[in-house]
């Protein structure tokens, strides 16, 4: 059975706008979008980035920056660290909108000021959480980059600035982007949207390099393979198609669905095979189609190089959003229904924390703390690993797995020792 959550471990912030989409920005920032649309109901469309901290015994969050994108709702996102800046493409509607994220270095006591002037804003609902001294030391550095941080007297904040918008979805009578990933090296960015179109991009510049007409109903998600020479499609025709980065079909996700019930693909991540240097592996959520309640949903593990399904584990729900974290060794999913959080290890599928209720509605996003972040160091804390959740109740929570306890292996060699001992003499005495 896996263990439940700390008391200590859950809401990190509440903002003022549903949250569609989450990823750390640096490997001590994360950014978090959404919005309420166009509509006239009053509430922003934007992002929010946030600083988090351990003090010693539970994660903490600092608002850093909001920035609001007027009427146009953020659904999707994805960015680019290259230790210096940060590039950032956000879905908005039809078309894909890049983003420049400049750090700068503010004295605290600059940022102190800031903040006691926004504070004054609180009326908006918004929840941020501050410490009140700093329990990280940050080793200095001739070249800084976005993760150095002055204990004492400096911190990073970013400044947001728009660029080129380009058309990436052109689906007749709404358009919509549903899904943006950049590739690992930087060089690509592909998008996929309601037209069931894969657009493949030169990036930054994001000049189109290729227009696949890869499924036949709206694009779910795609992601890029670790060595960025493949990437995944899954979409509502019920496929999932892998894809090298010239445009050309490799192999098709198929597997034998229980009771021949329909299944469609939900979510699908590459992750890094930690067991084998240079090779990765393929996750994908699916859940069933109708019968909501008679059927489970899945997370399974693929070979993405011969399609074939290695291992899947039956969830009682349907699934809403995956995570891997970026060595490779954790899955997260999060649920449909009841908006729980579950970590499992990679290689076995194996459930180790459940997160029961983490949200009042689904998961929509889901992203783990690096621990293998070359930009700085990662977050220190007690904790095996970490990963933040979001959901459409406007609600920012992290979920932490505790270091788990395994016997030291000299213990273990007196043990079995003692046992080969405690058997000889059994077997003297009977006369065996």
């Amino acid at each position: 059975m896996a263990p439940t959550r700390r008391p200590s471990d859950g809401l990190l912030a509440k903002v003022n706008f549903p949250l569609y989409a989450v990823e750390m920005l640096t490997s001590r920032h994360v950014l978090v979008a959404g919005g309420g649309g166009s509509s006239n109901s009053g509430v922003a469309n934007g992002f929010e980035i946030y600083e988090i901290l351990h003090n010693g015994s539970h994660f903490v969050a600092e608002e850093v920056i909001r920035h609001e994108t007027g009427p146009n709702v953020v659904m999707n996102f994805a960015v680019k660290n290259d230790g210096h800046r940060s590039f950032l493409v956000a879905g908005q509607e039809s078309h894909c909108q890049l983003y420049h994220v400049n750090p700068r270095v503010v004295t605290e006591g600059e940022d102190e000021a800031e903040l006691k002037n926004r504070s004054e804003k609180l009326e908006n609902g918004i929840r941020r959480r501050r410490l009140s001294s700093r329990v990280e030391d940050v080793k200095e550095s001739k070249k800084p980059n976005l993760n150095d941080v002055n204990a004492n007297l400096k911190r990073i904040k970013f400044d947001i600035r728009a660029g080129d918008s380009v058309q990436t979805d052109f689906n007749s009578p709404e358009p919509l982007q549903r899904v943006v990933r950049i590739s690992p090296n930087g060089k690509f960015m592909v998008t996929g949207g309601t037209d069931g179109h894969i657009r493949i991009w030169s990036f930054p510049k994001m000049f189109n390099l290729r227009d696949i007409e890869a499924h036949s109903k709206e694009i779910d998600d795609i992601d890029f393979s670790p060595d960025s020479k493949q990437l995944v499609s899954i979409a509502k025709d019920g496929n999932g198609v892998v894809w090298d980065v010239t445009g050309t079909s490799l192999q098709k996700l198929e597997w034998q669905t229980p009771q021949n019930a329909k299944y469609l693909f939900k979510r699908c991540r590459y992750g890094v095979n930690e067991n084998k240097k240079g090779s990765f592996r393929l996750y994908t959520i699916t859940n069933p189609l109708g019968k909501v309640g008679k059927q489970r949903g899945y997370l399974q593990m693929w070979d993405p190089n011969g399609g074939k399904l290695i291992n899947a584990v039956g969830i009682d729900e349907s699934l809403a959003s995956l995570a891997v974290r970026d060595d490779g060794r954790f899955i997260a999913v999060g649920t449909m229904f009841t908006g729980s959080v579950s970590i499992y290890i990679a290689f076995s599928l194996q459930r180790v924390l459940h997160i029961p209720n983490s949200h009042s509605m689904f998961v929509t996003g889901l992203s783990f703390l690096p621990i293998t972040n070359q930009e700085g160091p990662p977050i220190s804390s007690d904790s095996e690993a970490a990963v933040i959740s979001i959901s459409v109740d406007n609600k920012v929570c992290i979920h932490s797995l505790h270091y788990r306890h395994t016997l030291p292996f000299w213990l273990a060699i007196v043990l079995i020792v003692a046992v080969l001992f405690c058997a000889f003499l059994v077997c003297s005495y009977i006369g065996l």
